[in-house]
């Protein structure tokens, strides 16, 4: 089958050009060829494999491209990578691999075209359309990875035992896709992702965040997760998150299941943002509720100051599997901190000075943590649904008066350290700090309004009942 319409982008006739210059074989294969049959939009990342050197390639190209783009090459890999247009283009040389079973870099030989679909991951990643002026646009299909984009099935081209095992990433990668395109992994596919799931040991944390960040920022992540829950990948990777699963009974009291209430928050979330953060703190909002659920023969089951324990199991989850320890860690632990704040002030009469609290202290993310919390009602009782949204969207609309008028969203006290001290005539003390808390909290209760005269006048009167004495100026 012939598809040179997947090949009409001018770089694909400039690659051909330069293979014949060189007298090498080459070949357009993976995720293009796969995606353009999946019609999923264009391609920002093109891999062409050489029977032959894929860095010389690569020079070639480079010089017969009208910009002459800059070529990387990355000798250990035995890879060249270039950018043309908005386009990042990588080249390899077709090869064959081995494993040694402590490590998933592989030891590569020089190989045909059929070794290189061989070491693929998926069928429907070994696809390859040919870029050779005899037979442009002929697709190779040695292991009917078409049928299988056709079935939507995800299927290792060889034995999956010694796939995954050979390179445990592609467990990870399995589920992704799997995720990503709405697919199922095929049954002895999934099978050996389970056999095999300890040795994702091996596997950097930075190469697991990366398959775990394209999984959440897939359209239902909850398809994701619960494979790597199925296959035991998860318990081994995100432990603070299978510690949710199951539903304890005493004396007739159940809890809900937090598990999976925790992927319908994260699929929730996921249609109302593309913040992967975001959907970060979704998925972990609930974790502070395994180590602190307590059961109390008048009240039933507790999770008191989850939210609190979370956000440092936040700390500790980011630290192991080496996210970022900056600001994204803050957001998340933020967002967990919070997140029960809102469905409180949902549940209780929307005060202004409640309002302008949750403002205060959300500062910036006060609408990501509202996205968050309207996403964490997954009750299927349509009148209680009802109620809790249209109760947020009073908290809503309470936050655009209130910010409107009182101007609290990472408001500073009208009044600075520097000005108490000089009215005071003060060095820097504990006074200062009272005053100024003072001031604050009469801003938020809205004893007074966010001004300068009225939080002046405030300020003498507190200073008085501290005994201090205003120091007269010319």
């Amino acid at each position: 089958m012939n598809y040179k319409n997947a090949l009409e982008h001018s770089i694909f006739k400039i690659i051909s050009k330069s293979a014949e210059e060189l007298q090498v074989d080459c070949y357009v294969i993976g995720g293009f060829v796969r995606d353009f049959l999946l019609k999923r939009g264009n391609p920002k990342d093109i891999d062409i494999v050489a029977v032959g050197s894929g860095i010389e390639l690569a020079r070639q190209v480079a010089k017969n491209l009208p910009n002459k783009p800059k070529v990387q090459v990355f000798k250990t890999y035995g890879t060249a990578m270039l950018r043309f247009e908005d386009i990042e283009i990588e080249f390899v040389g077709a090869r064959k691999e081995s494993y040694h079973e402590d490590s998933r870099n592989p030891i590569v030989e020089n190989g045909t075209l059929e070794d290189d679909q061989n070491r693929r991951d998926f069928t429907i990643n070994a696809l390859a359309l040919s870029l050779n002026p005899s037979s442009f646009g002929n697709l190779l299909d040695p292991f009917q990875g078409v049928q299988d984009l056709e079935n939507k099935l995800i299927r290792t081209p060889l034995n999956p035992d010694i796939t995954y095992s050979d390179d445990p990433l592609r467990m990870m990668r399995a589920i992704r896709f799997a995720t990503q395109l709405n697919f199922t992994i095929e049954q002895n596919s999934l099978d050996a992702i389970s056999k095999n799931n300890h040795r994702i040991e091996i596997i950097t944390k930075e190469r697991i965040v990366v398959e775990l960040n394209k999984i959440l920022e897939s359209p239902k992540p909850s398809i994701g997760f619960l494979l790597l829950e199925q296959t035991g990948l998860l318990d081994q990777i995100l432990p603070e998150l299978t510690a949710l699963k199951g539903v304890d009974e005493i004396e007739g009291q159940l809890h809900k299941d937090n598990f999976y209430h925790t992927l319908e928050v994260v699929d929730n979330i996921s249609k109302n943002t593309d913040n992967v953060w975001l959907r970060w703190a979704a998925l972990l909002h609930d974790i502070g509720k395994a180590p602190t659920k307590r059961f109390h023969k008048k009240i039933g089951w507790t999770f008191h100051a989850h939210e609190f324990e979370g956000s440092k199991m936040v700390y500790h989850l980011f630290k192991r599997l080496k996210m970022p320890l900056n600001e994204k860690l803050k957001f998340v632990q933020k967002m967990v901190f919070m997140s029960s704040r809102p469905i409180v002030l949902a549940d209780d009469l929307v005060t202004d000075s409640a309002v302008r609290r949750l403002v205060f202290d959300a500062g910036d993310f006060v609408d990501d943590l509202m996205t968050l919390c309207e996403a964490d009602i997954t009750t299927k009782n349509p009148k209680k649904f009802a109620k809790y949204h249209n109760n947020f969207k009073l908290v809503r609309d309470k936050i655009v008066e209130v910010e409107e008028r009182d101007q609290v969203r990472n408001f500073q006290p009208p009044v600075s350290g520097e000005e108490i001290m000089e009215t005071f005539g003060l060095k820097p003390s504990r006074e200062i700090g009272t005053i100024k808390e003072k001031i604050k909290e009469a801003i938020l209760e809205g004893d007074i309004p966010n001004e300068h005269e009225a939080a002046f006048k405030l300020m003498i009167d507190e200073g008085e009942r501290l005994g201090l004495k205003r120091v007269k100026t010319d």
